[in-house]
């Protein structure tokens, strides 16, 4: 699978059981990038989504159990962490910006040996800059 996931400078993704943020235009790039594959999520995210006709979209509370190899999984409030095996590929999209998070990213990136391959920045409709992160296992 290839886990998409938004963060904020310390790898917060929720606070509150809320989302930290979110951007029209990182949803239509998400939507761009997996066109032609399966995105999967669950119902939480299919709701910021609802306005983006898009019939690759699966919606599943087990999407990470179900995800296949090559398949897209957007993620915002599950931990990813027993499911590294199955990870292909990682697409982080950094706020670049600090917001108040009780839920974090839980995969530790380096230390598991995920490198950075592509980084990119692209302006929001909501955040000047988001930052988009592709890591990969050598």
């Amino acid at each position: 699978m290839i886990l998409i996931t938004a963060i904020d400078d310390t790898y917060g993704m929720m606070f509150n059981h809320r989302r930290q943020s979110q951007d029209r235009v990182l949803r239509q790039r998400i939507l761009h990038l997996t066109a032609g594959h399966t995105l999967w999520m669950n119902a939480y995210s299919a709701r910021q989504f609802a306005k983006d006709s898009a019939p690759n979209i699966r919606v599943s509370e087990a999407f990470l159990d179900e995800a296949d190899t090559g398949e897209y999984c957007f993620v915002e409030n599950l931990a990813v962490l027993p499911y590294e095996a199955k990870i292909e590929k990682i697409i982080l999209y950094h706020w670049n910006r600090t917001y108040p998070g009780d839920f974090s990213f839980d995969i530790p990136l380096e230390e598991h040996g995920w490198k950075p391959i592509q980084t990119s920045d692209f302006p929001g409709s909501s955040h000047e800059r988001i930052t988009e992160e592709i890591l990969c296992k050598p």
